[in-house]
């Protein structure tokens, strides 16, 4: 007992060591007008980085969510093709699919899509749809939200079975629906086992956003890569480029690690 609450009350000197180095390379930024000029021209790219990693979270959360629902259905067939879809993905690099949904998935999806809607484009309801149409941005958008919807489906099964059957029999017995169930028992207390696995892949997603900078998204990657390349400033303009990037990771692990303890809080009171 007195392990555990020393290691409660052990202070986080990793913590403030890494806030005063934060906040000294801050000052040091400010103080230089090579740094700042670094620092004003990458910062550009955080509304990208910010944009690709939320809106391929939450894309990837519900796909995520409806593939591990598959796993755990009553048929066999779903099962199989949740099981096929997550082996598949999992098994492929993450930039390996970027390419392929960027310069083959994009122009088969054109291609059946003008093959699907030929009809109301001959009778002059909609144009021909273009491959330069896809923005390079929504394709690695899309490419992460389908390599991460993988991973997250893996974390919804394990926090939904870690469930104890005995509520779900009680839920039942008491003539819940199927969706009733989920909505009412089962997903509320799968939240507190899914959230930290589920923050982890979120941090992740935020450093992997940066494999878009290789099809020439304005992230905060290309922009260091578009300002290193004209300036040669490679060393001040990577140590930029880590820089924010560790501010964000960083800032939004402790912003999840203080959800996850107020969630525990609330289910211990």
């Amino acid at each position: 007992m007195q392990g555990h609450s020393a290691a409660k009350a052990e202070f986080p000197w990793w913590l403030a060591a890494a806030a005063v180095l934060a906040l000294a390379a801050a000052l040091f930024i400010a103080a230089s007008d090579l740094y700042a000029q670094v620092f004003a021209t990458v910062a550009k790219g955080i509304g990208i980085t910010v944009f690709v990693t939320v809106v391929a979270f939450a894309m990837a959360s519900i796909i995520g969510l409806g593939v591990a629902l598959m796993g755990l259905s009553g048929s066999p067939w779903l099962r199989q093709i949740a099981r096929f879809y997550v082996e598949i993905i999992r098994g492929v690099p993450i930039l390996v699919l970027l390419f392929w949904i960027a310069f083959a998935g994009a122009p088969a999806f054109v291609a059946a899509w003008n093959a699907l809607t030929a009809p109301l484009q001959s009778a002059g309801y909609l144009g021909e749809l273009l491959v330069r149409d896809v923005s390079l941005l929504w394709r690695a958008i899309m490419a992460l939200t389908i390599g991460y919807s993988a991973f997250i489906s893996e974390v919804f099964r394990a926090g939904i079975q870690a469930v104890e059957k005995g509520q779900i029999e009680a839920a039942k017995a008491l003539g819940l629906s199927r969706t009733q169930r989920f909505r009412l028992i089962v997903f509320p207390q799968a939240i507190r086992t899914i959230l930290p696995p589920l923050g982890n892949d979120f941090v992740a997603l935020v450093k992997d956003s940066s494999l878009v900078s290789v099809l020439g998204v304005a992230d905060i990657t290309q922009m260091g890569k578009i300002y290193a390349a004209g300036s040669f400033r490679f060393f001040e303009t990577y140590s930029i480029v880590a820089y924010i990037y560790l501010i964000l990771t960083v800032g939004l692990s402790l912003a999840l690690r203080a959800l996850e303890r107020r969630l525990r809080r609330q289910h211990e009171e």
